[in-house]
C-alpha cells in the first residue's frame, strides 16, 4: 500500500514523544466524541405553518470532518429532532422551520429518545452520550432578509406581510391616541350593529343641520309649467331631528 493509499490519522510524531503528550492526545480524542453543538440546514420538516403541536425536523451539519490528510468527511443527515416552539401552555407563536433554514443544532448529554416518544420523565433509551442522534433543533441563524416579518425597533412596531393578515379573537379592542386606516382599493366593515359614539352625535348633528337647511329651502315645481313654489315661510318643529347614533 503506498502513501496516499494508506490511512492517515489524526496522531503526529509529538503525540509520543512524552507522557504528557501522550495522555494529551488522548483525552483530546475522548474529547472529540463529545458533541456539543453545530451549524445546520433544515432539509425537511413535519409541519408547514398550519395548527399542530412542535414538530421535527431533519437537518444536515454544515461543519464537515476532516481526515488525517486534511479531506472533507461530510457528516449525515441528522433524523428527527425536535425544534424549538415560543409556547407556555397553549398559547404560542407559530413559526415552523422551512426547509433551507440554517439554524443551531445541540445534543444532549444522554439518550433522549424516550423522552421524545413519551412527552414524559422518561429512562434513557441507551447508554450512549453526547451524540448527535439527540440533537434539538433551535432556528434563526445565517438566514436572509425576511419578507414577513414583525419587527421591534426604536421607532415603534412594524407588523408587515405580503398576504393577508387575519385576526380572530371573541373581542378586539383597540386603545390609541390617534388611529387611522388607509386602503388604496376599498375598506369594508361588516357589522350586523356599528356604534359611532362620539363621531356619531357628530354626524346626527351634521345630518340635523343638512336636513334643516334643505327643509327651509327647497321647492316645488309646477308640473303644468307655471312657477315653482316659494321656499318655505315657517320653521320646521322639532320633530324632523334624528337621535339615532347608532348605525344597524
Amino acid at each position: 500500500m503506498n502513501y496516499q493509499e494508506a490511512y492517515k490519522g489524526t496522531q503526529t510524531p509529538q503525540s509520543g514523544a512524552t507522557e504528557f503528550n501522550a495522555q494529551q492526545y488522548q483525552i483530546r480524542q475522548l474529547l472529540a466524541m463529545v458533541n456539543v453543538g453545530t451549524l445546520v440546514e433544515v432539509v425537511s420538516v413535519t409541519n408547514s405553518g398550519g395548527l399542530s403541536p412542535v414538530g421535527f425536523v431533519d437537518v444536515q451539519p454544515l461543519v464537515n470532518q476532516l481526515d488525517g490528510y486534511g479531506n472533507p468527511v461530510p457528516h449525515g443527515i441528522l433524523h428527527n429532532l425536535p425544534y424549538l416552539r415560543i409556547q407556555g401552555g397553549a398559547n404560542a407563536v407559530i413559526i415552523d422551520p422551512q426547509k433551507g433554514d440554517i439554524g443551531i443544532a445541540v445534543f444532549a448529554d444522554r439518550d433522549i429518545s424516550k423522552v421524545k416518544a413519551s412527552k414524559s420523565q422518561n429512562n434513557p433509551g441507551s447508554y450512549r452520550r453526547f451524540d448527535m442522534a439527540d440533537g434539538m433543533y433551535f432556528g434563526g441563524s445565517l438566514n436572509g432578509t425576511p419578507s414577513q416579518y414583525v419587527q421591534f425597533n426604536s421607532t415603534g412596531i412594524n407588523i408587515v406581510s405580503p398576504f393577508d393578515v387575519s385576526i380572530q379573537a371573541p373581542t378586539v379592542n383597540v386603545s390609541a391616541t390617534t388611529a387611522s386606516v388607509t386602503a388604496n382599493t376599498s375598506a369594508t366593515v361588516t357589522s350586523p350593529s356599528i356604534i359611532l359614539k362620539n363621531a356619531g352625535t357628530a354626524l346626527k348633528n351634521l345630518l340635523n343641520s343638512l336636513f334643516a337647511t334643505w327643509a327651509l329651502n327647497h321647492v316645488h315645481s309646477n308640473g303644468n309649467g307655471g312657477a315653482d313654489t316659494g321656499i318655505p315661510t315657517t320653521t320646521p318643529s322639532t320633530g324632523y331631528e334624528t337621535s339615532v347614533v347608532q348605525a344597524e
